[in-house]
């Protein structure tokens, strides 16, 4: 099934936005970019189909990561980094592989697939809520029984989609974003210009490129209070909203964990995406 069928039933699946009436925006021509990265970054895209394979070895996985040299480097940083506590330790690819993880490798060679790495083309707070988001989901993992490792890939991909609309529509989409700063508002302007909001764009690249149905699922049911799928997510944003957004407006975070996170239980996680965040974002990009 390609994009564009994905896309298709989307349209038919039950959404929580209504869709407006016919789209102002080619989201098609947006789908179809994204077929057509790995065709541009065959290296990534190669590193992306090793690591989902199965059997793959920590050998094989970082021989494959050895070939886009620039990547191989961010790997190794991250190893070494705070977040994985290794501090120096990491001084072979394949062990940084080892360390880090097959999902984190494979989010990392998709964030060079799709141009993520080149902050000239996102928006100017992508990586600062990219960061806290993916670190705020981490941190509240285990609350709601998910890896969090797992939850960090979720985090630092979640805003592929925005990334996507960006690309194809940089003063129309940077207008949109300042209109609606706040994230689930700005998800029912996105569906209203462009016919599909953001995080369900992310999730059918996701889904396109092999990512598992646990890291697609959240997107997907973010919006939905009733959907525990979409709990961690949901808080994570709320988190990163406090932490990055002027002015933002704190929805109780009880009411979108239903119930795993109450507000005291915050204060250790945001101090530690506030420790974390910055080196965070340093290894990711170089």
């Amino acid at each position: 099934m390609t994009l564009i069928d994905h896309l298709h039933t989307d349209r038919r699946a039950d959404m929580t936005t209504t869709l407006a009436a016919a789209p102002v925006f080619d989201i098609e021509a947006v789908l179809a970019s994204i077929d057509t990265m790995a065709t541009r970054k065959p290296v990534a895209a190669q590193i992306v189909s090793v690591a989902n394979a199965d059997g793959t070895s920590a050998k094989e996985l970082s021989a494959a990561v050895a070939c886009d040299v620039p990547l191989a480097g961010r790997v190794l940083k991250l190893a070494n980094s705070a977040y994985f506590g290794m501090r120096g330790r990491v001084t072979s690819l394949q062990f940084a592989v080892t360390v880090v993880g097959f999902t984190t490798v494979r989010t990392m060679a998709t964030v060079a697939l799709t141009d993520l790495d080149d902050e000239s083309r996102l928006p100017a707070d992508f990586w600062d809520v990219s960061t806290n988001l993916a670190l705020a989901a981490a941190g509240l993992a285990p609350r709601f029984g998910e890896r969090p490792q797992d939850a960090l890939c979720i985090g630092l991909l979640a805003q592929l989609g925005v990334a996507l609309l960006h690309h194809n529509d940089p003063g129309g989409y940077a207008e949109l974003s300042a209109r609606h700063p706040a994230a689930a508002a700005r998800r029912t302007a996105e569906v209203r210009n462009y016919g599909i909001h953001a995080l369900r764009l992310t999730s059918v690249a996701l889904e396109q490129w092999g990512f598992p149905h646990s890291m697609v699922l959240p997107l997907r049911e973010v919006d939905d209070l009733d959907a525990p799928e979409g709990g961690l997510l949901r808080t994570a944003f709320e988190l990163a909203g406090r932490l990055c957004a002027a002015g933002h407006e704190n929805v109780p975070v009880p009411v979108l964990s239903g119930g795993r996170v109450a507000e005291r239980d915050l204060a250790p996680v945001l101090e530690s995406v506030r420790a974390e965040a910055e080196e965070l974002r340093r290894a990711l990009l170089g």
